[in-house]
């Protein structure tokens, strides 16, 4: 039996502990794990919550600041009790929840200051576990984007962390994008601030483009034993300097990244998707629980200042209960320029695909939350075109319904490193039109299970980005039995971790 730990940010096996995807491939992977035997411990920080109804396991005694901190281990209860998986969450009162998802903050003026912070405090009370103990005999330990990194740090550098060269390191990578780039030193959120006692290998640790800082995604790709990309595709483009906007590739990381593939150290795996034991969402509550999350946000008090979009939101959709649209374009993702940056850099291009969408009595409804100027184009666009529907919030029920209930599922993704919205989509029959860019083209064909849009240059993506919405409409419109055959074809594919994790064992875990 091999003994598993893995280290993240988040965590959708336990409540209240999911940004993105990667909560959902650290809900997902170890139960596959515990299925073929294996044990699985799983570690996130606490943010200063997930602790509260845990079960007290240890304290933690380290040095950082060149003082003594003590943190705690707490087990916590997750939302599905698997066999051989035991879930946990370190808590300090350093580690707290940030704005975005109550777990990371938004830095825009130091980018990566509170987050640096609480996720090196994270790193080294999870160090000092692996050194008592606490999980065990570890055999494999698996890290999830920079987060996470710092681990790797310790155990190269920090000579109290010696013993945990011992076993195996799996270093995967969610978003290359967003690498936890911080000074080396002279700040208090400085490598030098927190570890003084480490001589700093600047050249080991630097960052390309800044070398007066640490780049934790680098560190990760440089001193894992394996490192992974979620996707075959994104694989291949990560190894590719980036040409922004028209491609986005290894973000200065790319001969870091070639340098790990030349050692036999990089692997693209496809991230996967449930299809047994799924929370099941019922037909016909779409309006309803858009409404009953517009209600829920009203009284939030972190809701007051757009109280009143949500309730010109309201209005809207309460137009569409007595007059149901004909046609339903949906998209529900974090509002960020990865999802949505040809929709806010291009507005005529989506106010083309609205007026489409118009002559077909359709609408077009986006679930999310995020980057303010990513709300408030959006919010702009709602009070401007009465057929899009913005509803700026988090709601596990209305995206349940929204995946189940919609026509089309639109991912206009500027890159994808893997992506799970479009297999969720799919796995409810729901075709999806995407950008033909990682992930994404890895998992929906062409007028076979969806419908892609690219191009070589920026102005060409969009063109086609709006031919091709066209296309699916016109197909809708006039060719029924073939929208069917997509949506059918769409339901069939399967993308299962059973697969993925023959691909994990035989590259990542046993090499």
């Amino acid at each position: 039996m091999n003994n598993f730990l893995f280290v993240s940010a988040e965590n959708d096996a336990i409540p209240d502990c999911k940004a993105g995807g990667m909560g959902d491939v650290v809900r997902d992977v170890p139960r596959e794990i515990s299925k073929r035997g294996d044990k699985v411990h799983v570690v996130v920080p606490s943010y200063s919550r997930l602790h509260k109804n845990g079960i007290f396991k240890t304290k933690l005694e380290f040095s950082l600041r060149g003082m003594p901190y003590t943190a705690e281990l707490y087990e916590v209860i997750p939302k599905r009790v698997d066999k051989n998986i035991t879930h946990y969450v370190i808590h300090h009162p350093e580690i707290s929840e940030g704005g975005i998802a109550h777990i990371y903050h938004d830095d825009p003026t130091e980018p990566f200051f509170n987050d640096f912070i609480k996720f090196i405090i994270f790193c080294t009370a999870t160090a000092e576990a692996i050194k008592i103990g606490a999980f065990g005999d570890l055999d494999i330990v698996h890290m999830h984007d920079w987060h996470s990194a710092a681990l790797l740090f310790i155990r190269t550098y920090h000579p109290q962390y010696q013993d945990l060269k011992k076993m195996r390191y799996v270093y995967t990578i969610h978003n290359l994008a967003i690498q936890g780039i911080r000074p080396f030193y002279n700040n208090y959120a400085s490598v030098n601030h927190w570890f003084p006692e480490i001589q700093l290998d600047h050249k080991a640790l630097m960052d390309p483009r800044y070398q007066d800082c640490i780049n934790l995604m680098a560190v990760g790709i440089r001193f894992a034993d394996a490192v992974h990309t979620v996707s075959p595709s994104y694989k291949e483009d990560v190894l590719l300097p980036s040409r922004r906007p028209e491609f986005i590739g290894g973000e200065s990381l790319e001969e870091d990244l070639i340098k790990a593939d030349n050692e036999g150290r990089l692997f693209g795996i496809l991230n996967a998707s449930n299809y047994g034991n799924i929370r099941i969402a019922e037909k016909g509550f779409l309006y309803r629980n858009t409404v009953k999350a517009i209600f829920r946000w009203l009284q939030e008090n972190s809701k007051k200042y757009k109280a009143d979009f949500l309730a010109h939101t309201g209005e809207k959709i309460m137009q569409f209960v007595g007059n149901r649209p004909k046609f339903i374009v949906s998209s529900v993702a974090r509002l960020t320029e990865q999802k949505f940056y040809f929709l806010k850099r291009s507005p005529e291009a989506f106010e083309k695909m609205l007026a489409r969408l118009n002559e077909i009595d359709g609408i077009f409804i986006l679930l999310g939350t995020g980057d303010p100027d990513y709300e408030e184009f959006f919010r702009h666009m709602s009070y401007h075109h009465k057929n899009f529907v913005f509803t700026n919030g988090q709601s596990e029920d209305l995206i349940d319904s929204m995946y189940l209930e919609t026509d089309l599922y639109f991912m206009p993704s500027l890159f994808e490193p893997c992506g799970i919205s479009q297999m969720l989509a799919m796995r409810n029959g729901n075709p999806c039109l995407v950008h033909h860019t990682g992930g994404l083209k890895d998992t929906v064909d062409h007028l076979k299970t969806g419908f892609v849009f690219g191009g070589d240059t920026y102005d060409e993506q969009i063109s086609n980005m709006v031919k091709s919405f066209d296309e699916a409409l016109t197909l809708w419109e006039n060719d029924k039995p073939a929208w069917k055959k997509i949506k059918a074809n769409a339901k069939k594919a399967r993308f299962t971790w059973e697969k993925s994790l023959d691909a994990y064992y035989e590259s990542l875990y046993l090499l």
